[in-house]
């Protein structure tokens, strides 16, 4: 597989099931998701509020007709600097049968350029303490830890 005939998409709810199963195909996935069919509807529910506002964008990257990485974007406006726009990375995935091949990086690169096209100042993103190899690979991308994050589960 050569990574230049890999190409991005907009999801449809018809990608679901392929979503899901990469969401859920790791440690911490698995015991989060969900993934057996039928999906639950909260999934269908979630694509539907996701894909009508148009500050989200839930992006698949794609090899012939195979989908191989998600992720999406949410774009927010702030008041501060000056109030500028961030773009928020969430749910970065590659697909298990094409990891190590530079799937994440392009991923991860094409979302920047994409927060560059909407005028964002700041790229940002969180991964879980536990994820050792995601913090190595942001930080080799350019990311630094500036900041503590916080998360309370409802």
């Amino acid at each position: 597989m050569n990574v230049d005939d890999v190409f991005f998409r907009k999801a449809t709810k018809e990608d679901l099931d392929s979503i899901v199963e990469m969401l859920s195909d790791d440690e911490l996935g698995k015991s989060r998701e969900k993934f057996e069919h039928p999906l639950p509807e909260s999934y269908y529910a979630a694509f539907s509020s996701i894909d009508a506002d148009p500050n989200i964008e839930l992006t698949l990257a794609c090899y012939e007709e195979k989908i191989i990485g998600v992720l999406q974007i949410i774009f927010t406006p702030y008041l501060t600097y000056q109030g500028g726009w961030r773009a928020t990375i969430e749910g970065v995935r590659t697909s298990s049968s094409f990891r190590g091949k530079g799937i994440g990086r392009i991923l991860v690169q094409w979302a920047i350029t994409r927060a560059k096209e909407r005028n964002c100042h700041i790229v940002q993103l969180t991964t879980d303490k536990n994820r050792k190899d995601a913090i190595r690979f942001y930080e080799q991308l350019g990311f630094k830890p500036t900041h503590e994050g916080f998360k309370m589960h409802l």
